[in-house]
Formats: structure tokens, sequence, C-alpha cells
């Protein structure tokens, strides 16, 4: 049963990874980046200005624009940083490296649009702001029955099978570092984890804040200092990545179509370009206009893509572990980080993966808890209840499970969500260009811009930017 199974989750996914989705998100991608006057090149300074002016939370109980970006990065900066760029390498090739850069700055264009969306159609409730694709589906293209489907999609796909694929790579490295029973570990992991995501979304919030910067930075350290000590390979590693992606070097001719696809496909776990998952962190921003916290979740695609996953790629390709037969996953980077600092390095890995981890643990809940809202009309809180303790149920599976069922699983549900999610936002773009306007109209006048919805010629479903509810800032005197 398991084997038809795997085979049929198998055949779907070459299907979605191999032709649909491709062309999908490459084609939407280049629309919106064209649309938007190649926003992720002309706008990367206004990307770090506003990210560092979010910065701040304005009451205890808002969320700040850095907040709900840590949220994000925190479900992006986990093991698909670590473990999919390790995958990718292993099945595609060098090669995959830059068709994920190409990913992430044209998918940068897509996570501004969907982030956007979320800001404008974002509801409020006694526990803050929420908002997502589920709810700019209802509100924005009046679709209810789409915004169900993909709230369904990204409870499963989040809050159950991403947060196995977590589990499964703590587990393995604890597992190759220490000898750790996989069993154990998953216990002690929903204890902890248990008490934090009983804990509310301000508790979600506030913990991503300070975990993800450390170990963003941590980790890029790490790498930092095995480019330099390693320097001389750079130039011949970045012409290995840049003719394996076309296929120069192989004699096989499906090269070039192994290393787009696995470049694609871990590009997008990576950095959710266009997935419809950040914008559900997006949406619980109080900011003043939607299109500063577009602009931070599209930096926030570039960052985790050109910096975080760039380095664990180099980590790997100034190694000779990629050459090993078996190695994948996991133990491949664990094998090519050894190589560069000692053996110690398995062990420093393992911890770092476990944080890493933990925080997109974090990150996948909440997806999945705001969609629980959005699909729960009546506030019933046994549907979130069952959805908790599926959550841990599925932690302590994903420590025990095989890694290629569950990473196909993840493969399968994320395909479907970016189908969903990119139909969506292509309907709905026009509503993201008329903000982007409304917002270089205000700058270009000397304004920290404000949204209003009554600037859009169509705002019926929008409930929040009413002028009754600004509220001035005293520190500049704006209204925000």
């Amino acid at each position: 049963m398991q084997q038809i199974l795997q085979e049929f989750i198998g055949s779907t996914n070459d299907f979605l990874w191999s032709k649909l989705l491709i062309v999908l998100l490459l084609s939407l991608g280049m629309y919106f980046t064209f649309r938007l006057r190649f926003l992720q090149v002309r706008m990367l300074k206004e990307m770090v200005r506003v990210l560092k002016e979010g910065a701040a939370a304005r009451s205890k109980t808002d969320i700040s624009p850095f907040q709900a970006f840590c949220i994000s990065m925190a479900a992006r900066v986990g093991t698909g940083n670590i473990t999919g760029i390790a995958i990718a390498i292993a099945l595609g090739g060098p090669g995959a490296i830059f068709w994920m850069w190409i990913i992430a700055i044209i998918g940068s264009a897509s996570s501004f649009v969907e982030s956007t969306l979320a800001q404008v159609y974002k509801v409020k409730d006694q526990n803050g702001f929420r908002g997502g694709p589920a709810y700019y589906m209802e509100k924005g293209l009046k679709k209810r029955w789409m915004g169900a489907l993909f709230a369904i999609l990204i409870t499963l796909s989040f809050g159950i099978v991403f947060n196995s694929v977590q589990s499964n790579t703590i587990s393995i490295a604890f597992e190759n570092a220490f000898g750790t029973d996989r069993l154990t570990l998953g216990i002690i992991l929903i204890i902890v984890f248990g008490a934090i995501i009983f804990g509310g979304i301000k508790r979600i919030a506030k913990l991503s804040e300070y975990i993800v910067v450390v170990l963003a930075v941590l980790y890029i350290g790490v790498a930092f200092f095995v480019i330099l000590t390693n320097i001389t390979q750079l130039p011949g590693v970045l012409s290995l990545i840049v003719k394996n992606a076309f296929g120069f070097e192989q004699a096989a001719g499906g090269a070039l179509g192994a290393a787009l696809m696995q470049g694609v496909r871990r590009g997008i776990f990576s950095n959710e370009a266009g997935m419809g998952s950040a914008p559900n962190a997006a949406a619980t921003a109080t900011t003043s206009h939607p299109v500063k916290q577009g602009l931070i979740q599209a930096f926030g695609v570039l960052t985790d893509t050109l910096i975080i996953c760039t380095s664990t790629a180099f980590i790997i390709l100034f190694s000779d572990a990629y050459h090993q037969p078996g190695l994948s996953g996991i133990a491949l980077t664990q094998a090519a980080l050894s190589s560069h600092i000692g053996p110690w390095a398995s062990g420093f890995l393992a911890i770092l993966i476990l944080l890493f981890g933990f925080c997109a643990l974090i990150g996948n809940y909440y997806y999945g808890e705001t969609n629980i809202g959005f699909l729960n009309k009546n506030n019933n809180k046994m549907w979130l209840f069952i959805y908790r303790i599926g959550v841990l149920a599925m932690v302590v599976f994903g420590c025990v499970s095989k890694v290629q069922l569950v990473w196909d699983l993840a493969d399968l549900f994320m395909g479907l969500m970016v189908v969903v999610n990119l139909i969506a936002i292509f309907l709905l773009s026009k509503v993201v260009f008329a903000a982007l306007h409304d917002y270089m109209r205000q700058k270009k006048a000397g304004k920290d811009p404000v949204f209003y919805k009554n600037v859009l010629k169509d705002h019926d479903g929008i409930e929040c930017w009413e002028h009754s509810e600004a509220i001035i800032d005293p520190k500049n005197k704006h209204i925000s």
C-alpha cells in the first residue's frame, strides 16, 4: 500500500514540478517583475529602510512589521536552507543553485504582490490582525470556496506535513552526530513546542524575532569563514554552477532538466515565494501602508536564497562530499562542513539544525492556525485544539519516518498550494499595482505613505484602512 501511495505521489509531483509549476512560476514572476519595473532591484534600498523603520511595535498588543518579517523568516530559514540545498545539489547537480538564484530574484516580485494583498485584505479580531491568501481570495475575488481550498491545503502542508519535514531533519542530524534515539528526541520536541504554541501569536512573534536573527548571523558567519579559507576555489565553483545550470558539462540529455527542476523545487521550499505562506505572517503587522510589508517580504526572499542558501551551497561545493555516493540531505551538509572545520562540525550543525528547525516549526504552525481561523467562522476552540494535537503528533511522526516519503508529501502539498495562490494573485494584481502607485506618489511628495482603501476603484471587501482607523504616531507626527 505504501509503495502504491509513493508511486502516485511521485508521478503527480513529476507533472507539477517538471511542467506546470515551472511555467507558472517563471511566467508570472516575469510578468510581475516587468509590471513592477524591476522593483526587487530598484527599491532594494527602500526595502532595507522600511525594515529598519518597522523594528518597533507601537503597543504591547501589536505585531511590528519586523516581527511579522521574523515569523515568515522562521518558516523560511529552516531546514530547507541546509537540507533542501543539499538535496538539490545531490539530485540536480551544482547547476540547481543557479536556478535557485533565478527563482529568488523573479520570485521576490511575486512575494511582494502576495504580501501586499495580504495587508490590503487583512481583518481584525480580538487577537490583532489576520490575513493571507484565503482572506484575499474570499474578500478580493469573492470566492470563499477558493479561500477554503487554500486554507485546507496550507493547514495540511505547513502545520502537518512541513513540520514533519523539519522534525525529520532534526532527528536525522542528531542521530548522525550524537547517536540520539529519534523517538526520544521527538517526545522532547513536542513537550517544548507544545508549551510555545499554546502561548499565542505574541509569544511566537517574540521568540522568532530573537532566534532567527541570531541563527542567521551565526550560520552566515560560519559560511563566510569557509569561503575565506577556500577563496581561491570561488571562481571555479561559480563557473561550475553556471556550466551545470545549462548542462554544458554533462553528457546526459536530462542534466539541464534535473538542475532546473531541483532548483525551482528546493528554491520554492526554501524561500516560499509565490507559495502563499509568508502572506499569513505579513498580514499580522501593524503598518501605515500595505506596500511597506510587501517590500519587507520581498527582501526576505532575496535574503533567504541569495545569502543563506548560497552559504550552504558554497560549504558543500567547496568540499568533495557531494561526489560521495549515497550522501544527501543533512548528512551531506554535515560531511561537507566537517571537511572544512573538523569532526566537531557535525554536532555543531545538528544543534544549529535543531534551532533553525524549531523556528520553522513555530512559523509553520502559525500559518495553519490563522487558516483554521478562516475556516472556523464560529470560533469553535475545539478545532484549534484538534489542530494543535495533530501538529504535535506529526512532529513525532517526522522524527521516526523515512526521509523520501516525508519530502514527497511536502512537495505535493506545496505544489498544489502554489497553483491556487498564483491564480489568485494574478487576478488581483491590479490592486497591488494601484497600491504601489499610491505609495510612490506619496514618497515623491516627501510624505511617509499612508494607505486608505478609497484610493482603489474597487474597495469592496476591504475591512481595514478606513480614515477613522488612522492613528497618529507621536514620534514622527505622521498618520499611521
